[in-house]
C-alpha cells in the first residue's frame, strides 16, 4: 500500500474558493471520480472528485477553509500498482469543473463604452431575446440587472430568470447601449421572448446564443447543492444563540425595521428556494442580514425578518441589552407556529450514542415534507380492492414473457388504474393556482405519474410521461430503467418534475395502511401496501381473494370525501376487473 496526495484539480479563474461540505471521512472507501467535498464561489458551487481509488487516511481540510488549485485534500492509501499509474499520469480538470467555469462566464461584466468599442464595429439596433434554456417554460424575472443608457459587453448578464428548480442570468448576445428593456420584474419569459433593444451593437452572431444544456442542467444541480447547505445554516445558527442567552425575541428586536427607502449593500446572495420563500412573504432581500456562511440569506433569517416587520421593532442599544424574560423565551417558538420550543437534550447522559449526518437527499425533501405536511389540510380514505383475477394475469404474462427479460409488476397495472381514475375525477389531476392565491384550479391534460422509489440515499420520486399513450409493458420497462438511475443517483431534474399524480407503494416490504403526504402542487396521492390473501364472504360462502389496501391522501381545499370516496371505489373496480379501464 501507498499513501498518495488528493489534491484541488483545476478549477477555472479562482482563486480560492470556500469548502461548504465535507463529503467523507477517514477510513472511508473512496472511488475514483467519487466526490469529496464541495466548494463554493461567489457565483457557483461543484463537487470535488477524487483523482484515485482508495482508503481515506487523512483529511487536510475542514469546514469554511479556502482552497484553490493545488490545495492538499486528503491522504489517500492504495494500492501500490494504482499508485504508479497515477504517479505516471498527468491529472486532468474534471468535467465538473468545466461547468463551473461556465456558471462563471454567466456572471455581470463591468462594462466600458471602451470595451464596446474594442468589440467590432456598431450595426445599428439590434433585438436581443431569450436563448434556448432548456426544459424550462414561462420562468419568472427575478431581477434585471441593467437600465436603460447602460453599456453592455457581449454575454454580460442583463436578467435573471428563475424556475421552481434553478435560477440562471441570461446574457447578451450582443455588446452596446441599452435603448429600451422589454421586460420587468415579475414577467414570465420563454424562449424568443424579446429582451431589450440594443443601440450602436457588434453583433456575435447572427443567431442568438444559447445556453448549453449542460450549463442549465449544472445551475439545477448547483441549485440543489445550496438548497441543502442552506437549511443546516439556519440550524447552525440556532443552537449558538440559545448558548449565548439571547431568545427569538431579543433578536427580533435588534432587527432594523422595515425601510424601503434605505440604500441596498448589492444583490443578496440566497438560493432560488429562499428567494421564492421571501416573494411569498412580499420579503425584501434587499434588507436582510444573511447568518449562513458568506453572509447567505436563509429561511431563518426570512422569517426574523419578517417577525421584525410585524412587531414594529426598531434597533437600538438598549434593545440588543435587554435581559431574558419569559416573554421573550416563549418566542423562540416551532418554526414561528406559535409551539413551544424543541427539547434540547444531551442524550450521552443516557448511554453511548453515535452522531451521522442526514443526506443532502433527505435534508431537501424533510423540508418539502414539513411544508407540504403543515400547508395542506389533508384526509386520507382507506379502502381494500380485490385484486385476484389481475395478480393471475400478471403472473401468467411474466410466464409468457419470461424471455423477453420484462418483468411486470402490479405497479404498472396501478399507474394505468389511476390514469383511468383521473381522467373520470379530473379534479384529483388538478393544482392550486398559486397566481390567484388559491381561487382557481389548473386542470392538466396530461398524465404524468409519479413513483416513489426507495434508494440508499433517501426517497425518490421519478415521473412515468404520459402515462395515458403507454402500454403496460412499456410502462415497467420504464419503471425499471427509472428505478435503477435512482437508486444510481443518476436522475435528471426533468426526469423527477412535472407528476400530476403520485402512488407511494410499500411493495412486499408489509403493513397495513398509511398516510402519504401529498407532493405539492398535486393534490392527491396514493398509498399501498402489500396484498393479503382473506376470506372474503359472497353471499353464500367465504372465498379466499388476495385483497390490496389503498390509502388515498387528498387536499381538502380542492376535494371533497364524497368524491374521494368514489375515486377510491371506481380504482377498486378497475383493478378488480382491468376491462373496465378500456372504457
Amino acid at each position: 500500500m501507498a499513501l498518495v496526495e488528493v489534491k484541488v484539480p483545476d478549477i477555472g479563474d479562482f482563486d480560492e474558493v470556500s469548502v461548504i461540505e465535507i463529503l467523507v471521512k477517514p477510513g472511508d472507501t473512496v472511488k475514483a471520480e467519487q466526490s469529496l467535498i464541495t466548494v463554493e464561489s461567489d457565483k457557483a458551487s461543484m463537487e470535488i472528485p477524487s483523482s484515485a481509488a482508495g482508503v481515506v487516511k487523512e483529511l487536510k481540510v475542514a469546514l469554511g477553509d479556502k482552497v484553490k488549485q493545488g490545495s492538499l485534500l486528503l491522504l489517500l492509501e492504495v494500492a501500490d500498482a494504482a499508485a504508479a499509474d497515477l504517479a505516471g499520469s498527468a491529472a486532468t480538470a474534471p468535467a465538473s469543473a468545466q461547468e463551473f467555469k461556465q456558471n462563471e462566464a454567466l456572471a455581470p461584466v463591468p462594462s466600458t463604452q471602451a470595451a464596446i468599442n474594442s468589440e467590432a464595429p456598431s450595426r445599428g439596433a439590434v433585438e436581443v431575446r431569450v436563448p434556448d434554456i432548456g426544459d424550462f417554460k414561462d420562468v419568472t424575472v427575478i431581477e434585471v440587472m441593467v437600465t436603460v443608457g447602460d453599456a453592455v459587453r457581449l454575454e454580460q448578464s442583463l436578467v435573471t430568470v428563475e424556475s421552481d428548480k434553478a435560477s440562471m442570468e441570461i446574457p447578451s448576445s450582443a455588446a452596446g447601449v441599452i435603448k429600451e428593456l422589454k421586460v420587468k420584474l415579475g414577467d414570465k419569459v420563454n424562449i424568443g421572448d424579446l429582451l431589450a433593444i440594443l443601440e450602436g451593437v457588434a453583433v456575435a452572431d447572427a443567431a442568438p446564443t444559447a445556453v448549453r444544456p449542460e450549463l442549465v442542467e449544472g445551475l439545477a444541480q448547483a441549485s440543489t447543492l445550496r438548497q441543502a447547505q442552506d437549511r443546516p445554516s439556519s440550524a447552525r445558527t440556532e443552537p449558538s444563540a440559545a448558548a449565548s442567552g439571547t431568545s427569538m425575541a431579543a433578536v427580533v428586536q435588534a432587527l432594523p425595521a422595515h425601510n424601503p427607502s434605505a440604500p441596498t449593500a448589492g444583490l443578496p446572495h440566497a438560493s432560488p428556494s429562499v428567494r421564492k420563500f421571501a416573494r411569498e412573504l412580499g420579503v425584501p432581500l434587499e434588507e436582510v442580514k444573511g447568518s449562513g456562511l458568506k453572509g447567505r440569506i436563509t429561511d431563518h433569517d426570512v422569517q426574523t425578518f419578517t417577525r421584525s416587520v410585524m412587531s414594529g421593532a426598531v434597533q437600538t442599544l438598549a434593545a440588543q441589552a435587554q435581559p431574558k424574560t419569559a416573554a421573550a423565551a416563549s418566542a423562540n417558538d416551532g418554526a414561528g407556529l406559535g409551539l413551544i420550543a424543541w427539547p434540547k437534550v444531551d442524550f450521552t447522559k443516557f448511554g453511548p450514542v453515535e452522531r451521522k449526518e442526514m443526506s443532502r437527499i433527505k435534508k431537501i425533501s424533510g423540508a418539502n415534507l414539513l411544508r407540504n405536511a403543515i400547508m395542506i389540510p389533508a384526509v386520507t380514505n382507506h379502502d381494500d380492492c380485490d385484486i385476484t383475477e389481475l395478480e393471475a394475469f400478471r403472473v401468467s404474462t411474466n410466464k409468457e414473457n419470461e424471455k423477453s427479460g420484462v418483468k411486470v409488476t402490479m405497479l404498472a397495472f396501478l399507474i394505468k388504474a389511476c390514469v383511468a381514475a383521473l381522467k373520470k375525477y379530473p379534479e384529483f389531476n388538478s393544482s392550486l393556482d398559486a397566481e390567484s392565491d388559491g381561487s382557481a384550479l389548473i386542470y392538466k391534460q396530461y398524465y404524468h405519474i409519479g413513483f416513489a422509489a426507495d434508494t440508499p440515499n433517501g426517497l425518490m420520486v421519478p415521473v412515468i410521461k404520459d402515462a395515458d399513450k403507454k402500454g403496460i409493458m412499456q410502462i415497467s420497462v420504464e419503471m425499471g430503467e427509472l428505478a435503477q438511475k435512482a437508486r444510481d443517483g443518476k436522475l435528471s431534474p426533468s426526469e423527477m418534475s412535472g407528476a400530476s399524480f403520485t402512488i407511494s407503494s410499500l411493495g412486499g416490504i408489509g403493513g397495513r395502511y398509511f398516510t402519504p403526504i401529498i407532493n405539492a402542487p398535486e393534490v392527491s396521492i396514493l398509498g399501498v401496501c402489500r396484498s393479503t390473501m382473506e376470506p372474503v364472504w359472497d353471499g353464500k360462502t367465504f372465498q379466499p381473494r388476495l385483497m390490496l389496501p389503498l390509502s388515498l391522501t387528498w387536499d381538502h381545499r380542492v376535494i371533497d370525501g364524497a368524491a374521494a370516496a368514489r375515486f377510491n371505489v371506481y380504482l377498486g373496480q378497475i383493478l378488480g376487473d382491468f376491462r373496465r379501464a378500456l372504457l
